[in-house]
């Protein structure tokens, strides 16, 4: 039975991008998509883009050359796909929402194609592997390798969406605030070493909520509900062994109609290694609500 990767077996991607005429582009849930392969267009390539079933927006289609519908565990086709149309360098964009391989009857709506069979065994049949975000995504990134497609940071393509350091909204953060940026931080990052979750919810340095299977939103929810008082913080950071190549921290306008509807008032999130999309209408909407949002990284926070 194919083993899978671990986080040694294949190195992180470290050089500035390349500039293939072809790009592939994997998508999944959210506006991100949208925003690598508008960068992708301006710079002149050719997309290829393959849509998660249930997760992709169909109006992807108008961005790129092809579009193909792939379910999440058809990886055989995945790598056909790109095979088939020359392309050796792709990218993995949008989120995929994990909860759904736990619903009931998941393997029958997603059932896998023999490729996916062999190397899903390890992590979803067999007791090889565990399930962590990171084992399963390296395992993919590895299967595609095996047919000469190679995985790049999306932000090698699009830097101008890391969010740089520093105040992003109108209002900073106060003097109380900075204390529960402060101690959700190492708390996040801790989550993020485990890699349990990306986001955890703080008021008065207490923790109400942490990210875990359910994602971001999910976890600002149940914060407002067991904080209906409002006024809490979220703090949402890149994993200490962050893999630029997946799972890179996103925000939008979405992440702040949660803090809004929780009753939540400050998102803290990690400088230089947190995909900000749509920025106008993000900071508009902040602005709006009179929310406050900085970016911050290990070294301002030490200055505070």
């Amino acid at each position: 039975m194919e083993m899978s990767p671990t986080l040694t077996d294949i190195p992180k991607t470290t050089h500035v991008a390349p500039r293939a005429a072809r790009i592939g582009l994997v998508a999944g849930w959210g506006r991100f998509p949208f925003a690598v392969a508008e960068a992708l267009r301006q710079q002149g390539h050719e997309i290829y883009i393959l849509g998660i079933r249930d997760h992709a927006d169909p109006a992807l289609a108008d961005y790129c050359h092809k579009f193909e519908w792939v379910g999440l565990a058809k990886l055989g086709h995945s790598i056909r796909f790109f095979v088939k149309h020359d392309v050796h360098d792709a990218m993995m964009a949008g989120k995929v929402f994990k909860v759904r391989l736990y619903e009931r009857w998941a393997w029958l709506r997603h059932l896998p194609d023999w490729r996916g069979l062999r190397v899903f065994w390890p992590h979803f049949i067999g007791t090889q592997r565990d399930r962590k975000d990171d084992s399963i995504l390296l395992t993919i990134v590895h299967a595609f390798a095996q047919d000469g497609i190679t995985f790049a940071p999306a932000t090698d393509y699009a830097p101008e969406l890391l969010v740089p350091t520093g105040q992003l909204t109108r209002r900073g953060p106060s003097a109380a605030q900075w204390k529960d940026i402060v101690f959700g931080w190492k708390l996040a990052k801790e989550m993020g070493r485990l890699d349990v979750g990306q986001s955890v919810a703080i008021k008065n340095r207490t923790a109400l909520a942490v990210e875990a299977l359910e994602g971001t939103d999910e976890c600002i929810r149940r914060a407002g509900q067991l904080c209906p008082s409002g006024g809490f913080t979220v703090v949402k950071t890149a994993k200490p062994q962050q893999d630029m190549r997946f799972d890179v921290p996103t925000i939008g306008v979405k992440t702040l109609e949660s803090l809004v509807a929780a009753g939540g008032k400050l998102l803290a999130v990690e400088a230089g290694k947190t995909i900000l999309v749509e920025q106008p209408s993000f900071l508009e909407y902040a602005d709006k609500h009179g929310l406050i949002v900085v970016a911050v990284t290990e070294e301002s926070l030490a200055a505070e």
